[in-house]
């Protein structure tokens, strides 16, 4: 039996670190052909950089029809078509519903909400019908309050948790799942450089009942498996990766 994604092309946005990095490592294990995509094109390159197989890197903002649109031109022309799509690219605020401003709150939806929405509208064309899967990566706070602030990311995953229920039930008899991931907080260097240490940080920690933060590649391995074969009578589906988080 020959690695679990060999011959298949799958599509990620927020290459570029954390949950995608790790999750462009995963697949490329696994002998995906990766087609890495970040807003910064150097990021998207960093991350296929000495993964083995044959990968491509490329710069596309989430909220840009135009960017979608040329990203999928030059996957038919390279790769033909798609077998999986991973909705990735996100961006957060911890302000409260008070604090937040319209421009942050309008930048957060466009990439946290509108961008999977336009990710799958232009990719769904190219998908094989056959056994094709989007993984929109979600989170807890979509279906939870959380710590009562990031007011405009929880809109956006809150829209993401239902939008991914909507387009399940839409290509359920074509052969394209959809499935959205809700991790909890991971332990990326982002996170660590932004809050370790604070008040924010310790209440992460001691609202999880397993006592840590999630590993980048804990949440890749269940994104690799909503992609796999193994999750094929999987659709509509919510997976919560988060140490007990929503359990307590």
């Amino acid at each position: 039996m020959g690695p679990r994604f060999a011959g298949r092309n799958i599509l990620l946005t927020g290459a570029g670190g954390g949950i995608g990095a790790a999750t462009v490592a995963r697949l490329a294990s696994e002998g995906a052909n990766v087609i890495a995509t970040d807003i910064t094109l150097a990021m998207a390159q960093d991350a296929i950089a000495d993964q083995p197989g044959q990968h491509a890197a490329l710069a596309v903002d989430v909220t840009k029809e135009e960017d979608w649109l040329a990203a999928i031109e030059q996957v038919r022309a390279s790769h033909g078509h798609l077998h999986g799509l991973v909705n990735n690219a996100a961006i957060g605020s911890i302000a409260t519903v008070e604090d937040e401003t319209i421009e942050n709150w309008n930048r957060v939806i466009a990439v946290s909400q509108t961008g999977v929405w336009l990710g799958m509208k232009h990719c769904a064309p190219a998908l094989e019908s056959e056994r094709s899967s989007i993984v929109n990566v979600c989170s807890i706070l979509g279906t939870v309050g959380g710590l009562g602030n990031s007011a405009a990311y929880h809109a956006a995953k809150g829209a993401v948790r239902t939008l991914t229920k909507n387009a399940a039930l839409h290509w359920a008899r074509t052969g394209i799942r959809v499935n959205s991931l809700h991790p909890g907080f991971v332990g990326t260097s982002h996170l660590h450089e932004r809050f370790g240490g604070t008040e924010r940080h310790r209440a992460m920690l001691a609202g999880t009942p397993m006592g840590r933060l999630a590993e980048p590649e804990e949440i890749a391995g269940v994104i690799a498996f909503l992609l796999s074969d193994d999750s094929t009578y999987m659709t509509g589906s919510e997976v919560t990766v988060d140490g007990g988080w929503t359990a307590a």
